[in-house]
């Protein structure tokens, strides 16, 4: 959103007329890659006593890792969430993401086929989810009510395109 605001600034033909903050008039999925929010794997009285080296390497993970990838990632969800609703555009964003990872499903080195299938059900079951938000307060994914599923609100997104693309002239 920062690229097509930045180019509706610049006056790029293909934008125009729209305004920077019609965010309206756009659609936006955005589709995560999962996190494990609910896990607590260290407790403060041990990470106080961890040195250097051991925000590098514990228990076969890499707490500071993890902890700038999920910092990055909570700090997106979050800009565009307070973004759409500071321009009351709620309906035209869609973040689609599992913050309840666990196990194998939460690791991006384990590329087996077996782990890959329960991928797949991962993307089947959060199609059947509630259309969910970011509470901007818990950084937590909570449902929006009358807003059904996900596979519900990509199939409107889907009709929307295919308007804007009949009125545009196309197939």
């Amino acid at each position: 959103m920062s690229q097509v605001t930045r180019e509706i600034v610049l006056g790029n033909d293909q934008f125009l007329p729209i305004q920077p903050t019609d965010y309206n008039k756009f659609l936006v999925i955005s589709l995560g890659t999962g996190s494990n929010k609910t896990e607590e794997n260290f407790t403060v009285k041990e990470a106080a006593k961890w040195g250097i080296f051991g925000w590098l390497n514990q228990k076969g993970a890499s707490p500071i890792v993890d902890l700038f990838n999920r910092a990055s990632a909570d700090m997106v969800d979050i800009h565009l969430a307070v973004l759409f609703q500071a321009l009351r555009s709620e309906k035209s964003y869609l973040r689609i993401q599992d913050d309840a990872l666990t196990g194998s499903t939460n690791s991006i080195d384990d590329s087996s086929k077996e782990n890959m299938q329960k991928l797949v059900q991962v993307g089947n079951d959060l199609l059947k989810k509630p259309v969910s938000r970011v509470n901007l307060e818990t950084g937590r994914f909570v449902e929006i009510p009358g807003a059904g599923t996900n596979a519900d609100m990509l199939t409107i997104f889907a009709k929307q395109l295919s308007e804007e693309r009949k009125t545009r002239g196309g197939d």
